[in-house]
């Protein structure tokens, strides 16, 4: 199937197009380095070979991406499973989740679709922040990612909202694909997981009908995602530092490069996804209310904040985490003195972590650690005590 020409600019490569891009990628030095650290008892001819014998985005996905991402749950994590009872295996999806890892929340999806009987992974929406090298670019559009446009000028975010909005509803409807785009820009550094009015807004620029009906064309499920571990844990305390003592601060050249790197390869304990009902329902329950759009949003995202902490799995950690904050033992019953001691032992071991940081704050970083960690449980108590 070839895609419109008006979405060359930010869809994933077409499958007559794949041939020619596996030829760039061969030839690139840093893809071939990168290649032999995955795969380091493989001749990188035999890679090259087995990529060309892909004609899909979808078998590429299945020859090298989930194998390794079954390599890796075994290899830096305790397991990883998802809850998917809400769905229809046959029907198609628009996945909106808090956002973890820049990687693998969206490659870990697709593995636990596969799994789960679907005949078709994900789109995935990837800023174009983390694609300014050419063959980064050209792997993630292989592996069926699409563009969000990022730091644009007003005129021009809403000409290429409009465009990422279309691109959605045709991805779903047409091509019938599921699609994935994290809840808001960029991972909730404290854990803190809320939807982003704008995301929402964007998801009804395309489309027809009103705005109930164009988002219920996209068939939204709120997913959950929880990782016992988080392996970016301690850089991102070392950004809030850093954004805390001058707010100019902006991240370095290869910022994100470590950060996606040390989330594929750290460890990250348990993992567990929890899909929600698909809001269509819910939304036809709103259009009695006759909400102006704005209204209309907003009540979106809070019912999807609900979901999304409702379905959180609870660690030991997260209720470790809340009462060495708030300096209490109300949540006690949820952990034993061992789970205190290793996450008290593991704060301290990712504090001391924290490197190349000027006047380095060890209360503050802790702090923050303890806040990432405590947040999912301070949401999820919430969600459970509204019902």
């Amino acid at each position: 199937m070839t895609t419109p020409k008006e979405f060359d600019d930010i869809r994933p490569y077409d499958d007559e197009e794949l041939a020619a891009v596996y030829d760039r990628l061969i030839a690139d030095p840093q893809f071939r380095t990168v290649v032999k650290t995955i795969f380091p008892t493989t001749p990188f001819e035999d890679v090259a070979a087995r990529m060309k014998q892909c004609k899909t985005s979808m078998d590429f996905q299945l020859a090298f991406c989930y194998g390794f991402l079954k390599r890796l749950v075994k290899d830096a994590s305790l397991g990883c499973d998802m809850d998917t009872t809400t769905l229809d295996t046959h029907s198609r999806y628009t996945f909106v989740s808090n956002h973890r890892d820049i990687v693998l929340d969206s490659a870990f999806l697709d593995m636990l679709l596969v799994d789960a009987g679907f005949d078709t992974t994900c789109e995935i929406a990837i800023g174009d922040n983390l694609l300014k090298t050419p063959w980064v670019r050209d792997l993630a559009r292989v592996n069926k990612s699409f563009i969000v446009k990022r730091g644009l000028a007003p005129k021009d975010l809403l000409m290429a909202s409009v465009l990422l909005s279309r691109y959605m509803h045709y991805a779903i409807s047409e091509k019938h694909e599921n699609l994935w785009i994290a809840q808001a820009e960029g991972r909730a550094k404290d854990s803190d997981d809320r939807t982003q009015k704008g995301i929402i807004k964007m998801l009804t620029l395309g489309g027809e009908g009103s705005a109930i009906d164009r988002l219920q064309h996209l068939h939204i499920v709120p997913l959950s995602i929880s990782y016992e571990r988080d392996p970016c844990d301690y850089l991102k305390a070392r950004e809030m530092q850093l954004r805390r003592d001058n707010p100019l601060w902006h991240k370095g050249p290869t910022d994100d490069l470590v950060s996606m790197r040390t989330g594929i390869m750290g460890y990250k304990g348990h993992i567990h996804y929890h899909c929600a009902p698909c809001l269509d329902a819910y939304l036809e329950s709103l259009r009695e209310e006759r909400l102006n759009n704005n209204a209309l949003f907003e009540k979106v995202c809070a019912h999807i904040d609900h979901e999304i902490h409702f379905n959180y799995r609870m660690y030991p950690s997260s209720y470790v985490a809340l009462d060495l904050l708030r300096e209490s033992d109300a949540y006690r019953d949820h952990y034993s003195d061992s789970d205190r001691e290793e996450f008290e032992a593991y704060v301290n071991q990712r504090v001391a972590m924290v490197e190349d940081l000027p006047n380095k704050d060890e209360a503050f970083l802790r702090n923050r650690l303890l806040t990432m960690y405590a947040n999912p449980a301070i949401n999820y108590l919430k969600a459970h005590a509204e019902g």
